[in-house]
C-alpha cells in the first residue's frame, strides 16, 4: 500500500517530465520540418547568387555567391532574356487581386444566401457545388478555351481573370463559416431594426467573415499567382504571367540555370512578404474569432 501511494506521489512529476519530452520533440519536429520547407527557397538562392556552373559543381557549393544583382538586372533585361519579366510581374499582380477580391466578395455573398436564406432548391444547389469541386481542372480546358477565342479574349489577361472570379471552395468555405459564427438571432435582429437584405450582408456579414475572407484571400492570391496551366495555354510570350515568364526562361537551346532560378527566386518573393505581413494578423483573426460579445 505504501509502494502504491509513494507511485501515486510520484506520478505528477513524471507526468511534467513526460510533457517537457514531449515539448522538445514537438520543437525539434517542426524546426526539421521549417529546414526542409526552406530549403529549396534556400538553393534557388544559392543558384540565383552563382554562375550556371555552381548547379554541376562537386562538392555542392551551399554558400551563396556575389552575383544575385547581376543575374537580377539580367533577368529584367529584355533584350537579353527575350522576356518581359517586369511585365509579366505587373500582370501577374493585376490579375491576382482582381481574381482575389471578386472571390472574396462573390463567395462571401453566396456563402450569406445559402447560410442565412430560405429559398428553393438551396440544399440541392449547393450539393452541385460541392460536386464541382471534384471535377478535374483540365476537363473543362477545351471548351473554356473556344469560349475565350469565341469573346476574342486569347493573348489578354481577362481571359485569365474571368474563369475564376468565384470557386466552389471559396463559396463553401464561407458557407460553412457564416453558419457556424453567425447566429441566427443577429440576422433576425437587424431585420427587425430595418435592414434590408443587402444592407445585412454588407454590415452584418462583412464585418463577422474578415478573419476567414483573410485567409481565403491569402489561398486565392498565392494559387493565382502560382497558376501556370491555363495562363500557358490561353496568353502568349508578349503578355505573359509571371510563371509563364519563368518557363519561357528554361526553353533555350542551352538552359542558363543562374537565370532560371533567378526568376523563381524573385516570382517568389512577393508571396513569401505577403506571408510575412499578413500572417500574423490572419492567424490572429482565426483564434480571435467573428463575432465577439
Amino acid at each position: 500500500m505504501v509502494a502504491i501511494t509513494g507511485r501515486l506521489r510520484l506520478h505528477p512529476r513524471n507526468k511534467r517530465r513526460r510533457q517537457q519530452k514531449a515539448r522538445w520533440f514537438t520543437y525539434v519536429f517542426l524546426i526539421v520540418v521549417a529546414l526542409i520547407s526552406l530549403f529549396p527557397l534556400y538553393w534557388s538562392l544559392v543558384v540565383a547568387s552563382q554562375s550556371t556552373s555552381a548547379v554541376s559543381a562537386y562538392p555542392p557549393v551551399l554558400v551563396p555567391g556575389r552575383s544575385l544583382f547581376h543575374n537580377i538586372s539580367r533577368l529584367f533585361n529584355s533584350n537579353e532574356v527575350n522576356v518581359d519579366f517586369w511585365g509579366a510581374m505587373v500582370n501577374t499582380f493585376i490579375v491576382a487581386s482582381a481574381v482575389t477580391i471578386s472571390v472574396v466578395f462573390f463567395s462571401a455573398l453566396a456563402g450569406f444566401a445559402f447560410a442565412k436564406l430560405n429559398f428553393r432548391g438551396a440544399k440541392g444547389l449547393m450539393v452541385v457545388i460541392v460536386l464541382t469541386i471534384m471535377v478535374p481542372v483540365q476537363l473543362g480546358v477545351i471548351p473554356l478555351y473556344i469560349e475565350m477565342i469565341r469573346f476574342g479574349w486569347v493573348g489578354e489577361l481577362k481571359a485569365v481573370a474571368a474563369p475564376n472570379l468565384v470557386t466552389a471552395f471559396g463559396v463553401f468555405l464561407m458557407r460553412q463559416y457564416i453558419v457556424q459564427s453567425v447566429p441566427d438571432e443577429m440576422v433576425d435582429a437587424a431585420r427587425v431594426d430595418g435592414c434590408h437584405t443587402w444592407r445585412i450582408f454588407w454590415h452584418v456579414i462583412l464585418p463577422a467573415v474578415r478573419p476567414i475572407a483573410a485567409v481565403l484571400a491569402l489561398l486565392t492570391f498565392t494559387t493565382t499567382w502560382n497558376d501556370f496551366f491555363w495562363p500557358l495555354i490561353v496568353l502568349n510570350s508578349q503578355n505573359p504571367t509571371v510563371q509563364v515568364a519563368v518557363s519561357t526562361l528554361s526553353s533555350g537551346y542551352v538552359e542558363d540555370y543562374s537565370l532560371v532560378l533567378t526568376g523563381t527566386f524573385v516570382s517568389i518573393l512577393p508571396l513569401f512578404v505577403l506571408f510575412l505581413i499578413l500572417g500574423k494578423q490572419i492567424i490572429g483573426g482565426i483564434m480571435q474569432g467573428a463575432v465577439k460579445g
